[in-house]
């Protein structure tokens, strides 16, 4: 499992913003770009087909825009994302922060797992969230018919749920019950034209380890058990310490085996004589872990797992965990 070499503080944040096909993306970066929030970023779009349109549409003179129109950004272009960052990296200090902007149609899985898995990438840059814009009206539909609209639910650490003036109050709380059923643990935010405080977007800070605690101070706490069709999240607590002999060749264990049916998973988990939390969180099959945040004294020292995927082995899952109980 990958140590950080150095705090995630001195790295550019970097936001993956998705969403499918006209669900207000580009509403959202017009929005980023032009309020008077006195920030520069750079912003790397993909648009999926030989022209690419958005560049077009996304305003805002100050920015930098790199195009990516080879191919889908999950794919091939992840070379192009690489190549882009570093030739953006020597130019470090001339914006606050990086956005990318993948086609309707992308899995944001390897736009995400490009910051663990390149050295020089992951050196110089952190992944900040994954923002997934979603159309009210239509989701539910997309739901039923796109695998990348499940995927960019079940992935995202902040979800816009716009154009709710398009639906009923009863419609709106029915699709947000199925954002739900995918991903219990992303927040949402109802949005018409993607109007969100951009605080609520940007520098979350949700893929940096030191924050999954304080961002999520309940995430130990039993949360409610969701099920989509498709998707599911399977979360396991063990009240104590788990045992790292055990519990290290088991998480790294069930990643390389699961991990494509892994879309995101992460834990806070105790070790016995080891005054700090074990903070883990892994796209697919790459892992990134440490020991980081005191336990405080008094606490009660909980281990808790999360995975979110698909045909997950619930029971597999659970008591493979139980057994690594120290």
């Amino acid at each position: 499992m990958k140590i950080a070499d150095h705090p995630m503080t001195d790295k550019i944040p970097v936001t993956v913003l998705t969403g499918y096909l006209g669900a207000g993306k580009t509403t959202l970066l017009n929005r980023i770009l032009t309020e008077p929030h006195g920030k520069k970023y750079a912003v790397i779009v993909n648009e999926f087909g030989e022209i690419g349109i958005d560049n077009e549409l996304v305003v805002g003179a100050d920015e930098e825009v790199f195009e990516m129109n080879n191919g889908c950004i999950c794919c091939t272009v992840r070379g192009d994302l690489i190549r882009i960052l570093d030739g953006l990296m020597k130019r470090k200090g001339k914006f606050d922060a990086i956005i990318v902007e993948t086609t309707g149609l992308a899995d944001p899985a390897p736009v995400a797992q490009t910051f663990f898995m390149d050295q020089d990438v992951s050196d110089a840059a952190r992944l900040d969230a994954v923002v997934t814009v979603a159309d009210a009206k239509w989701l539910s539909d997309r739901l039923k018919d796109a695998p990348e609209a499940k995927n960019q639910i079940a992935f995202a650490d902040v979800i816009i749920l716009n154009k709710t003036d398009l639906v009923t109050p009863e419609q709106l709380d029915e699709v947000e019950a199925r954002i739900r059923a995918i991903n219990p643990y992303a927040k949402v935010h109802r949005t018409q034209n993607a109007a969100v405080p951009l605080n609520e977007v940007l520098d979350r800070k949700a893929f940096d380890l030191d924050r999954i605690i304080e961002l999520e101070p309940d995430f130990l706490e039993e949360g409610h058990h969701h099920h989509d069709e498709e998707i599911q999240s399977v979360s396991v607590a063990i009240d104590g310490e788990v045992d790292p002999e055990k519990f290290m060749p088991w998480i790294s264990n069930l990643t390389q085996v699961e991990g494509p049916n892994i879309l995101r998973c992460k834990g806070i988990v105790a070790f016995p004589n080891e005054p700090k939390r074990f903070v883990f969180q892994g796209v697919h099959m790459i892992l990134d872990g440490d020991v980081q945040g005191e336990w405080k004294p008094g606490e009660k020292h909980t281990s808790k797992v999360v995975f979110i995927g698909r045909n997950l082995n619930e029971k597999a899952i659970r008591d493979g965990f139980l057994a690594c109980a120290a």
